[in-house]
């Protein structure tokens, strides 16, 4: 039944997404016409780079996860990496919209462009590599990372469907964070948090 409700999470939450992507309100992203969006406002350049790194960051977020539940088998891993799966396919829908090259495709994990972003998943994974305890502390370190970058992402954006998907993200992030201190005082206390 857990892993029934979790999946339909996971689900919900991409369907909230995605909806929000396709939004009819598309003021400025482009307009409407009988046959749909018909035109898209260029991201800056600024937009750009940002778009691509919260694409690998997400990326960054689900190979860690995904490592780090194969090693303890905790299941809080492999539900949030399935979420953070479902936060890479919704950059990656606004990356098709835009005609952004997508520099996460066909990666393997822990490849990425970023430089700054292979030596954090190096780190992170080799925190989470030592115990359990390590683990959830990496975990609750991608997210304050997340949250640092998308809060600093909302404001600097002008497209609102843009701004849109990163809110979703960073209220994901939250509740990520969430997880992993409440299973990191588990860990610690063998008693959840209140």
């Amino acid at each position: 039944m857990k892993n029934f409700v979790t999946r339909s999470a996971a689900a919900f939450a991409l369907l909230a997404i995605l909806l929000s992507i396709t939004s009819p309100v598309t003021a400025q992203s482009g307009y409407r016409t009988n046959l749909g969006i018909a035109a898209v406002t260029p991201l800056t350049a600024a937009e750009t780079q940002t778009l691509q790194f919260m694409r690998e960051e997400e990326k960054l977020a689900r190979d860690v996860y995904q490592q780090l539940y194969q090693k303890w088998n905790l299941t809080v891993f492999q539900n949030i990496s399935a979420a953070e799966q479902t936060h890479f396919d919704a950059i990656g829908v606004l990356l098709t919209r835009y005609g952004v090259t997508d520099p996460a495709q066909a990666n393997a994990a822990g490849v990425y462009t970023d430089v700054n972003l292979i030596a954090l998943y190096n780190e992170l994974l080799a925190k989470g590599m030592k115990s359990a305890q390590d683990a959830l502390e990496a975990g609750a370190l991608i997210e304050k990372k997340d949250i640092a970058d998308l809060e600093a992402a909302i404001p600097a954006t002008s497209k609102l469907d843009v701004k849109r998907v990163y809110t979703n993200l960073l209220n994901g992030s939250f509740n990520h964070l969430e997880a992993f201190e409440s299973m990191c005082e588990v860990v610690t206390t063998g008693v959840p948090a209140l």
